[in-house]
This record gives C-alpha cells, sequence and structure tokens, in this order.
C-alpha cells in the first residue's frame, strides 16, 4: 500500500479528449519525490527538443509531493512545470494554497497534460475521476468571476486552480492562480495554459492521504506552531507581513527604484508596511500551516474600490509597481495589485517591463509614436492601472508590453540592452545583487531566470548564532560568510543551500516554513518524509534527489541551446550604486563573479560550459535523459 504518495499520475490529452493514467512504482517516487522532480522527469521525457512553448507541443505538468496532503506544516505547496514562453528555459512555479493538497485527496499525485483543446475547457476531478469538461461560459472572466461560476456550478468546497484574460491572451509573464491570491508566479506558465484552451483545473477530494505515523506528523505542526511564540524574530517578519521589507532596503540604500537607476525611493514610506496597516483587515494562511503569513487588504475609498477576495500586496508587488516605478500611493498599489489578480498578470515581470520601457522612453528610445500616444512617465499611477488592462488584453502598446523587457529590447535594438534587468529572459526580483553577492550567483545560475528563491539569502549567514546559520550546520556551513564574498566558501553556501531550497520544492515545503531552520529543522523535514512515507531515509538521499532535479534542470537546458554564456548578469550589477548611502560602493567584480560561476560549476559536478559530466550524471542515476538530448 502506497503511503504518502497516491501511486497516480494523470495523462490527459487535450488533443484527443483522452485521459489515461499510470502508476509508477515506489522507486519512481523515491527518486523524484514530486514538484519539480516528476515535472522535468516527464518533460524530457515526452517533449520534443525545440518546441515553441506557446504550441500544443508544451508538456504542461501539475505536481505534488509525498508529504503534500498530509496534516503537516508549512508543506502546501505544488509545482507546475513547462517550457516557459517568457524565457524559452525550462520553466518551474511553486503555489501553496489548498490546491495542492487537494490534489491528492481527489486521487492523483499530479497531471501530465499535452496537446491543445478544441474549445475553452477545464479539467474537473473528484476522487480519482477526471473530465474534460467545455469551459466556453468561463473564458473571458476574471479569476473572482469564474471561481465563483464554479463554486455555484459545483458546489463550494471545490479547488480551483486557473488563469485569467492575461493567461487566455497569452501574455509571456502570466501566472497561474489558486483561491485567487496563490500564485504559481514567474515564467509565464499560466500563458501554456492558455495556449492549450484550458481555463481551470477544479478538484473536489474527500480520501484522506492515508501516512505512515499521523502522531508524528502532528507532533511536528505543534512544535512549529510553539516555535512562532518561542522565536519571534523569526516570525516577525510574518506578522506585519513581506511588505515590512521595504523601509529596511530604502534605509539601506538597496530599495530598486526607476529600474534601478535609483537605489532610495523618497516616498517609500507611503508603500511599505506601514501604509498598507491602513487597509489590512486580516491574515490567512494555507493548508495544515500554523503560519498564517498572508495579509488580506480593502480600500474603500472614492475611486479606489480593492477587494479582500483578491488577498494583499506583498513586498515584491509593492516594490516593483511602487518604487520601481517611482509610484508613492499605497491605494493605486493595493488595486493594481488587484487586477493583476484579477488578470492572472505577474508583477515582478510587468513592473520590471514597464520600467524598462519608461527608461527608454526617457532617454529617446521609445517615442509615443510607438506608444500610441501615451507618455511611459515614471511616477504615474493612473497609467500603471491603464496599461495593466491593455497588457492583459493586448489591446495598443499593450501587445508590445505584454512580450516582457527581453523580447521588447531585442525589438528596439542594441541601444536598449544596457537598460535590461533580465537573465535569461525573466525580469529581476526585487532584491539587489550589489549588496549580497550570492543573490547575484542565483540570479545567473538559476535554470529558470533571475529568480531569488533557488537558495538562501547572504544576511541570514553573516553573523555568528544568526537562526539562519545555525539551521544548516547540519550541512557542514560553520562559520559566518559576508553577503559582500564571492569566493570558496560564499559559492559552497549557494550550492548546498540551493540544493536544500530545491529539495525544500520537490517536498512542496514553503520558504517561509523553513526560511528559519530552528523552527522547523532539517531534522524534522527528514522525520516529516519519514513519518509519511515509512521509508527508513536520510537527509542524503532527500538532497541527492534535489540534486538529481537540479542536473535534469541543466540538461533540459543544454537541449535547448542554453549554458555559459547565458550564466551572467545585466550590466548595470556590474556598476556601483547610483544614489543613497551607498552611491558609487558595491560594484559586483565581473572577474570575481565569472571565477564564483567557474567554481559553481565544478562543485556542482559540470564542465567549463556548465554541462554535468558523464560522472555526475551516472552518479545520480540519469543517464536515461541521454536518449532524450
Amino acid at each position: 500500500m502506497a503511503l504518502g504518495y497516491i501511486g497516480k499520475i494523470a495523462k490527459v490529452n487535450l488533443t484527443e479528449g483522452k485521459v489515461d493514467a499510470e502508476h509508477p512504482k515506489e522507486h519512481f517516487y523515491r527518486r523524484y519525490l514530486g514538484g519539480t522532480g516528476i515535472g522535468a522527469y516527464y518533460l524530457l521525457k515526452e517533449m520534443a527538443a525545440g518546441v515553441d512553448p506557446l504550441s500544443e507541443g508544451n508538456v504542461l505538468v501539475f505536481a505534488a509531493s509525498v508529504i503534500t496532503g498530509t496534516p503537516g506544516p508549512a508543506i502546501p505547496r505544488y509545482s507546475v512545470v513547462a517550457k516557459s514562453p517568457l524565457t524559452g528555459t525550462i520553466g518551474k512555479s511553486e503555489a501553496g494554497g489548498f490546491w495542492g493538497p487537494a490534489l491528492k485527496r481527489g486521487g492523483y499525485d499530479a497531471l501530465v497534460i499535452t496537446g491543445k483543446a478544441k474549445e475553452p475547457s477545464y479539467l474537473y476531478i473528484e476522487n480519482g475521476r477526471l473530465e474534460i469538461r467545455l469551459a466556453k461560459h468561463l473564458w473571458g472572466k476574471s479569476t473572482g468571476e469564474s471561481q465563483k461560476m464554479l463554486r455555484d456550478e459545483l458546489g463550494k468546497e471545490i479547488r480551483v486552480a486557473q488563469i485569467g484574460p492575461g493567461g487566455e491572451n497569452m501574455v509571456r509573464y502570466a501566472n497561474i492562480c489558486n483561491e485567487l491570491a496563490h500564485f504559481n508566479g514567474r515564467n509565464g506558465l499560466g500563458a501554456v495554459m492558455g495556449s492549450k484552451n484550458l481555463k481551470a483545473i477544479v478538484v473536489k477530494g474527500s480520501n484522506k492521504v492515508e501516512c505512515h505515523d499521523e502522531t508524528r506528523i502532528k507532533e511536528i505542526t505543534k512544535f512549529v506552531a510553539r516555535g512562532m511564540k518561542d522565536h519571534p524574530q523569526a516570525y516577525g517578519l510574518y506578522l506585519s507581513g513581506t511588505p515590512a521589507g521595504l523601509a529596511g532596503k530604502n534605509a539601506g540604500g538597496n530599495l530598486p527604484t526607476e529600474n534601478w537607476t535609483k537605489n532610495v525611493f523618497e516616498d517609500a514610506e507611503k508603500i511599505g508596511g506601514e501604509a498598507l496597516e491602513e487597509f489590512f483587515i486580516k491574515r490567512k494562511g494555507c493548508y495544515s500551516c500554523p503560519i498564517r503569513c498572508k495579509r488580506v487588504v480593502k480600500v474603500d475609498q472614492g475611486e479606489f474600490q480593492v477587494d479582500p477576495i483578491y488577498g494583499g500586496p506583498e513586498y515584491e508587488t509593492l516594490a516593483s509597481l511602487g518604487s520601481n516605478l517611482g509610484i508613492g500611493d499605497i491605494r493605486t498599489l493595493a488595486k493594481a495589485n488587484e487586477l493583476c489578480n484579477k488578470y492572472t498578470l505577474d508583477t515582478i515581470s510587468l513592473g520590471m517591463t514597464l520600467s524598462f520601457a519608461m527608461e527608454c522612453f526617457d532617454k529617446g528610445l521609445l517615442t509615443t509614436e510607438d506608444t500610441d500616444g501615451l507618455e511611459l512617465k515614471f511616477g504615474r499611477g493612473d497609467l500603471l492601472l491603464e496599461l495593466i488592462e491593455k497588457i492583459a488584453f493586448k489591446k495598443d502598446v499593450g501587445e508590445l508590453l505584454s512580450e516582457g523587457s527581453q523580447r521588447l529590447a531585442e525589438k528596439i535594438g542594441p541601444e536598449a540592452m544596457d537598460l535590461l534587468l533580465a537573465v535569461k529572459g525573466q525580469e529581476m526580483p526585487m532584491h539587489d545583487p550589489r549588496v549580497k553577492n550570492g543573490v547575484g550567483l542565483q540570479f545567473a545560475l538559476s535554470s529558470c531566470g533571475a529568480d531569488h528563491w533557488t537558495a538562501q539569502q547572504d544576511p541570514l549567514f553573516q553573523e555568528a548564532g544568526s537562526l539562519g546559520l545555525e539551521g544548516i550546520k547540519s550541512l557542514g556551513i560553520l562559520e559566518p560568510i559576508g553577503p559582500l564574498d564571492l569566493k570558496g566558501p560564499k559559492v559552497r553556501l549557494i550550492y548546498y543551500t540551493h540544493l536544500m531550497t530545491l529539495m525544500y520544492d520537490v517536498l512542496g515545503i514553503c520558504v517561509f516554513g523553513a526560511v528559519s531552520r530552528s523552527i522547523l529543522p532539517l531534522s524534522m523535514v527528514l522525520d516529516l518524509v519519514k513519518a509519511a512515507t515509512g521509508w527508513d531515509t536520510s537527509l542524503w538521499e532527500l538532497l541527492k534527489s534535489a540534486e538529481r532535479t537540479s542536473n535534469m534542470l541543466r540538461m533540459f537546458n543544454v537541449r535547448e541551446g542554453f549554458g555559459r554564456k547565458d550564466d551572467t548578469l545585466p550590466k548595470r550589477l556590474f556598476e556601483p550604486m547610483a544614489t543613497g548611502p551607498l552611491a558609487g560602493k558595491n560594484a559586483i567584480s565581473e572577474q570575481d563573479f565569472n571565477e564564483a560561476v567557474s567554481l559553481y560549476y565544478q562543485m556542482a559536478g559540470w564542465n567549463e560550459e556548465g554541462i554535468p559530466l558523464p560522472g555526475k550524471v551516472a552518479e545520480l542515476d540519469i543517464d536515461w535523459v541521454g536518449e532524450y538530448m
């Protein structure tokens, strides 16, 4: 009997309207665990090289893990994996909420979706049964509208993963959402759903996920709940929300402002955590998790009406659409967040694409002839809200901006490339690597383009006795490492914590639950897997599964033509900070950075071009990938 996992993976061919199922053996689950591991496996096996990401040849995988759906803490997440229409690399994204556990309770560990439906459709899953149903009545609706319609039809207890108009219209940075406020963000995976005429995946599940030792899992949940009280310094961020980080970054002179041409925003206090408090109404959490990190806001002031069903803006949104665009009005940003959630647009890529276009406009590289008469100026909240609408529906200049900043730069010409802040075609998150160089390595080496959680962030490990450093001593990281270091110890930190973070992804563990290993220590992550599955496993085996996944992601990208040339950073990061207390300082050394990349390759078992060596491939037991290269 399978414990922790269901032992059933759905195979859905939308072109043929056909549904089958596979029943992998135990060793499959033990080798790949779930999430991105299962997703990468099916993409390599079932998708040909060179496929257009928006064609029916793309493969779209939704995958939970061997511990998803158990009553453990901070494990609500599932992964979506496909070839990214934004980057052309493998795309992956995790989301919390309730949909991932519902998939397991509905009778499946994962869905592998191929082809394209002739008409708008949705998948309906109920206790081991899967149907393809028509979604004509849902197409064109916002996420709130379509979720209400589905619940009216099918019952309030359903869980819905879906796209809005941004995904339907194949905006290259469209998201997938569940519960209207939990997102598979980045990489444009919502556009892949749109390209397949797939509006939603609806799950109604009442089956229990059987565990080897449910009592131990519940003990760990109680331990984490106590940890929130015992270590308030670790969870202070979550009590006030991620917006609290905005003020600190501004004070430190590293808040991305006006396409990163500035590092301090004069109106930062108007858009941070304290400003949001005026509209805060409650906190929410995810399935079986005591960490209620989601903040819900409501605005009811004249022209600004923001519905709380869409949650509230996080730090990345407030910075990318706020300081990065020179907008200092919290009501505008709350409304922009609501619109992006309605239409399923990624707020990071949206903000960075707009800021890039605005800097190009300032420099005369774009004119009103290119923008349908609109003046793309920083600081205009009204313009932001107008452009969100245009982008979601690809209207006028919105069609140009829906392609993302990389394609816009290529259209403008070589003079625009110096202003571009993207890696492998994905816009950078709101974390400046010039104050934490390890984040720069993450941006450059991520298989999915710039991403700030492919490893852990430098400041967590810069002080002896910190919760971050204490939590990874079992990995052999024993001494503090400075945030501006790029030598061997820093590279080792990033490599080891990359494997640890990817382990969280394949297991569906939320980074907010694991960011302090003193509250959910690695030993308890191991206990969760043992208690769910009954396996006599080890941290070594779990990390090896993560390393296996990391190399499959890398090999997919090698197959698609990516390599050493793509593992770099935008030009601006090799230049000093422009304004604020760090003005004239902190340029990343290009030579040191390139040496760090080479050292990382060596630690990972890759050659100088970043290709996994035969010995590493054999050691990880993924020789089979060679057949699909």
